[in-house]
């Protein structure tokens, strides 16, 4: 079976996790692609596939005979969806000898414009996955999960010599918990590498370092008439606060190893506003510089509006996977030959948000990413190609074989 037709087989589940959740998987329903897939990987020969309680999926390939010695690689990608668009009765359109040029998405009427995705013209002559515009396509990263399966199938039909292979899901990673609970140890690999990238021929081993900065401001509120030197509104300083940081440094006007700060939301009245910030950095130095300047316009607001008008909490979610994958660069060595083998140039980028990789490498599993052959992911325009898809297999079948050597 082609990685695409797997594919197509996952994209009906409905599998979008749950940020307001605090159940481990955050909803159910990421349970019933979990137990589908357990099924799946018995019937290629996977022996030991396990759903555990906690909604992980894992399963090894033992060695070949001759290869027992050699290391053990992971191979994991993920099995929510995002909430930024529905994830819910997805019903892909499949344009099979794509002519490059716009697409009308036909649930919503809505254009998949090459004006927007310059891209696109690149592929033409391919067979083209989109969404049909009401929803998103869910190749983030069900294509990563039809890569890794087929990946293994072929490997055991064709007596591929390799290593141990392990293969691993993890449900939530859209929601920033999907190696919270992952069993290193139990997993097994000395190596990994997560399938949830974009296109294929894509390398990723830097990462934001993440955190959460929560900003709680104390208003007090009084009848409008008698106002004057009493009130005190908190969505006024929320927005004093806003325009203390730089206007260059959002996410709308930053990229490659830019970092910035994200205004999430903002809920509030006279007497209480809470406000959410993403802060972003490559640079650790930079990323923390950027918690304290929070910290200090917080206590700036304290010293004009009364102490403890503004609280700050920054939680710290996840780090620059760099530090970790450094010493170990022949990951990224195997994968660019690998991906020049498949005939394409390889793609070296940084991801411009985390990745399970990121907070596995911190759990020592050193985890670099690779593409999936996707684009345009968490929203109606997603797509992918079946041939990107191809490449992606073939790949990694090409990293299996230079550890095997």
């Amino acid at each position: 079976m082609r990685a695409y037709e797997r594919f197509l087989n996952y994209v009906p589940v409905w599998t979008t996790s749950d940020e307001t959740s605090d159940t481990v998987p955050s909803a159910d329903r990421e349970l019933v692609l979990a137990r589908m897939l357990v099924e799946e990987m018995k019937g290629l020969g996977i022996a030991d596939a396990r759903v555990d309680d906690k909604g992980y999926v894992y399963g090894h390939i033992p060695a070949t005979p001759g290869c027992e010695d050699k290391p053990s690689l992971g191979l994991v990608a993920h099995m929510d969806t995002v909430a930024d668009a529905s994830g819910e009765n997805i019903k892909p359109q499949i344009i099979e000898n794509y002519d490059g040029k716009d697409v009308v998405l036909k649930g919503s009427g809505d254009i998949l414009k090459v004006d927007e995705f310059p891209y696109l013209a690149e592929l033409k002559g391919r067979t083209l996955i989109t969404t049909d515009g009401t929803t998103l396509l869910g190749a983030d990263d069900k294509a990563g999960i039809a890569e890794i399966l087929t990946v293994a199938e072929e490997i055991i039909k064709e007596g591929l010599p390799h290593g141990k292979i392990c293969i691993g899901f993890t449900p939530d990673e859209e929601i920033a918990r999907g190696a919270k609970h992952f069993d290193v140890e139990g997993f097994g690999a000395d190596y990994a590498y997560t399938l949830d990238g974009d296109e294929e021929g894509e390398i990723q081993f830097e990462n934001f370092n993440a955190s959460t900065a929560f900003i709680t401001i104390h208003g007090v509120s009084v009848h409008t008439g008698s106002a004057k030197d009493v009130m005190v509104n908190s969505q006024t300083i929320a927005t004093e606060i806003h325009q203390m940081l730089p206007v260059n440094e959002r996410p709308e006007t930053t990229e490659g190893y830019e970092g910035f700060y994200h205004l999430v939301s903002v809920q509030g009245n006279v007497t209480t506003t809470k406000m959410k910030y993403f802060i972003r950095d490559f640079d650790r130095k930079s990323f923390d510089a950027r918690a304290q300047k929070l910290r200090d316009i917080a206590e700036e607001m304290n010293k004009k509006y009364g102490e403890g008008k503004v609280e700050v909490e920054i939680v710290e979610s996840y780090y620059n996977m760099r530090e970790k994958i450094e010493p170990c660069m022949q990951l990224i060595d195997y994968a660019k030959a690998a991906i020049e083998h498949a005939g394409i140039t390889p793609i070296v980028s940084p991801v411009r948000g985390g990745t399970d990789g990121a907070r596995l490498s911190f759990k020592g599993l050193p985890c670099p990413n690779l593409g999936t052959g996707g684009h345009a992911f968490h929203g109606v325009f997603e797509h992918i190609t079946v041939e990107g898809m191809d490449k992606a297999v073939l790949i990694v079948k090409d990293i299996i074989r230079q550890f095997a050597e």
